[in-house]
């Protein structure tokens, strides 16, 4: 990411450059990911009869951990991928963006929830939550720079950008749907999140290839 080119919020004194807000979110989601593994613990003072029992005990806790370490990876690098394609950021996007990092860093607790209670409708369905929300924040970012090119980096073809909306649109809809199926079968809910996989694979953002033409630069 070029070090060359600031962010600038229109209308406002405040100036702040990729590299410093690059920075900034990756401090969040490394905070993240670490505060998920600090649930995995086991008891002290065990005989060394109940230790496999306690590690037994600590699978739910390590399953939640991976998913959700999962989870934040693929929200980072989307993240980094739409930043490629700001030029300009402005207050509507930053906001976007400090209120997506506000999730991401409040995920911890979710992932706790289902760690602990994930055969419970309510966890589950709060792990949805958290999860459709984080997309549909990063879906309005990308949706944001489609409504206002001039935010956009030059180069950045319009298709592109209707991609990632409609690849976030399709993943929150994921989400969303799992919730009243985890008050039926919170298990069925979890295996519902798979579809996520065939979404991201059937609606990859196409490489850049140079400069849009005139004809791609219209809405």
């Amino acid at each position: 990411m070029s070090n060359s080119r600031p962010f600038s919020l229109r209308r406002s004194e405040i100036a702040v450059s990729p590299e410093r807000l690059a920075m900034f979110g990756d401090a969040v989601f490394a905070i993240a990911i670490t505060l998920l593994a600090l649930d995995i613990t086991v008891p002290e003072g065990l005989h060394d009869s109940e230790v496999p029992h306690a590690l037994r005990e600590l699978l739910p806790a390590i399953g939640a951990y991976l998913l959700s370490f999962a989870v934040i990876g693929v929200l980072w690098l989307s993240q980094h991928a739409m930043f490629r394609m700001v030029e300009t950021v402005d207050r509507g996007l930053l906001y976007l963006y400090f209120a997506l990092l506000a999730v991401v860093a409040a995920l911890p607790f979710p992932t706790r929830l289902i760690s602990e209670y994930g055969e419970t409708a309510a966890a589950t369905a709060c792990y949805s939550g958290a999860i459709a929300l984080s997309l549909v924040l990063l879906g309005a970012m990308h949706l944001r720079l489609l409504a206002a090119p001039s935010l956009a980096a030059p180069g950045t073809a319009p298709g592109e950008l209707r991609t990632s909306v409609r690849r976030s649109v399709l993943q929150v809809l994921v989400f969303v749907t799992s919730i009243p199926l985890a008050f039926w079968s919170p298990g069925l809910a979890k295996y519902w999140w798979l579809l996520v996989i065939p979404v991201r694979a059937l609606h990859r953002t196409p490489a850049p290839s140079g400069p849009a033409t005139a004809e791609e630069q219209q809405p």
